[in-house]
């Protein structure tokens, strides 16, 4: 009896410190990918703005991003291209460093790997926003 008394506590401290990934609000994204990509994405996402025609490289059909990928939703991989977050890709020509998706508060992240890391709250609310336009809808998702 006297171990539970010791254990039980123990246990519930440990599981409240172990963080969780916050739910996002997507109408955040929603309203940060119009103000900063809608114009050369299209309020679509689908590359059609109204200034695609002077990027010099057209932009992406962000609708079509899990398609292109076999239906998998790669959010990391998305974090990477719209802000260079894992610094897995070279940014794209044309695509503009967008202040908004780094400034302003942090959340956590769980990278997949049984890690977690803190990211700005906007480019995660970006890259959910997107992973909701998609068309067909993702299969899967990884991280």
């Amino acid at each position: 009896m006297r171990i539970q008394t010791i254990l039980l506590p123990l246990v519930v401290a440990v599981a409240a410190c172990v963080a969780e990934e916050p739910v996002i609000d997507t109408s955040l994204g929603q309203a940060t990918f119009q103000d900063n990509c809608a114009a050369c994405h299209g309020a679509g996402g689908r590359g059609d703005g109204p200034a695609a025609d002077g990027t010099g490289t057209p932009p992406a059909d962000l609708t079509r991003i899990a398609a292109r990928r076999g239906g998998v939703w790669p959010t990391l991989e998305v974090m990477s291209i719209v802000d260079g977050y894992t610094k897995t890709t070279e940014p794209r020509p044309g695509m503009p460093v967008i202040p908004a998706l780094t400034e302003g508060p942090r959340v956590i992240f769980d990278t997949g790997n049984g890690q977690t890391t803190t990211v700005p709250e906007s480019l995660l609310a970006v890259t959910r926003y997107l992973e909701t336009i998609q068309d067909p809808p993702p299969l899967r998702q990884v991280p």
